[in-house]
């Protein structure tokens, strides 16, 4: 294995907070390999929620890097239906402290599972109109099965395990939380 996919689970948390979002950036640290270009660029892990509009083409950015062949993404979306309502946005709330730390530790396992270099992970929290992004995941590795197993992976687990609810809200002045059938703490039907 080479030194770019070795991967060491410490991490430096940086925590920024801006007025309208929170976010939080970690660095995995140094390889132990002594090339330039691993030196130069540590691996990350952004995690941010937001009220404002994701910008896809952003968060894609971020995790580009020189040393990758492969950027993949997760795109989730606002619909405008669900069995047979019309949908006109959808609105999310998080409990912040454990979301973050819950996405911290997805990033993690998705280390010691794929040699991936950076990952993103955005979530919007409020109100969501419809065709606008609600989730936005993005993952960089030297080659792309690596990225891709990631990018759904992180999907699947954060909707099984990230406190984040999210509300739909109907044309007809109607709404309804919506139990996350994949999340671990839902009880069976």
């Amino acid at each position: 294995m080479s030194s770019l996919e070795i991967n060491n689970s410490c991490f430096s948390l940086e925590t920024k907070l801006p007025s309208s979002h929170q976010s939080v950036e970690d660095s995995a640290s140094e390889p132990s390999g002594k090339d330039v270009d691993d030196v130069l660029e540590k691996p990350k892990d952004i995690i941010q929620f937001t009220a404002k509009k994701l910008s896809v083409g952003e968060v894609s950015q971020l995790v580009v890097s020189p040393l990758c062949g492969a950027v993949s993404l997760f795109v989730g979306t606002t619909r405008n239906n669900f069995e047979g309502k019309k949908v006109i946005s959808l609105e999310y709330e998080a409990y912040l402290p454990m979301a973050e730390n819950e996405i911290r530790k997805i990033c993690n396992d998705i280390r010691q599972k794929w040699p991936v270099r950076h990952i993103a992970v955005f979530h919007r929290l409020g109100l969501v109109p419809v065709s606008e992004a609600s989730t936005v995941i993005a993952v960089s590795s030297a080659h792309r099965a690596a990225s891709l197993e990631a990018v759904s992976y992180a999907i699947d687990s954060l909707k099984a395990k990230v406190p984040i609810w999210k509300k739909e809200i109907y044309e007809e002045s109607t709404s309804s939380w919506k139990r996350n059938k994949e999340c671990f703490w839902a009880a069976d039907d």
